[in-house]
């Protein structure tokens, strides 16, 4: 099954020193970036996705602002696919979907930032289109939020959205997307 490694959001403004710091956002970062050596040495298709901010006051991913560029721990190579994006599905109004059709995906594997926003809503955009979905739950961060004054954190946050990823696909961790791939490449020859 051709599949797809998409890579939400791993942005400087999202780690300490940026304007909007995660909850863990390295080490989501460093499975990340396995995933995405493992789709570099076997040739699998593999996008970056990079928000933008449209509004020139945003609190972050301010366009041309160094908090906007894809953190070195999951780096962008020259030459690799990148999609700019600027609402939290990575599918609305960008190229990603006739990138995947091109390349005639039928599966996408989900990483990146933020779990309770960006990636939960290309997760379910990805399933609305038809996608067979893998999350890698230990490849994705988000942070604390409040509710009516009620502290949620991000531990929590993110397990719940995870637990409602199910509903849309298959919730693992990158050594587990790993060994599938690996154990399905196997089958195929």
């Amino acid at each position: 099954m051709k599949t797809a490694l998409l890579v939400i959001d791993i942005q400087k403004d999202y780690f300490p020193g940026g304007k909007f710091p995660l909850v863990e956002p390295l080490a989501a970062a460093k499975k990340a970036y396995q995933l995405l050596q493992c789709f570099r040495e076997h040739g699998g298709h593999h996008i970056h996705i990079q928000h933008i901010s449209l509004k020139p006051d945003a609190a972050f991913f301010v366009r041309g602002s160094e908090g906007s560029d894809i953190h070195d721990a999951a780096a962008h190579f020259e030459g690799e696919p990148i999609v700019y994006k600027h609402y939290p599905n990575s599918f609305r109004e960008t190229n990603l979907l006739e990138m995947l059709n091109e390349w005639e995906v039928e599966r996408v594997v989900v990483t990146g930032m933020m779990t309770h926003m960006c990636v939960d809503a290309t997760v379910r955009a990805a399933a609305d289109f038809g996608f067979q979905v893998w999350v890698a739950a230990d490849a994705c961060a988000t942070r604390d939020l409040e509710y009516d004054g009620t502290l949620v954190p991000a531990e929590h946050v993110h397990k719940a959205f995870l637990a409602a990823f199910k509903s849309y696909g298959q919730v693992m961790t990158s050594e587990q997307v790993i060994a599938r791939l690996a154990s399905e490449q196997a089958e195929a020859g």
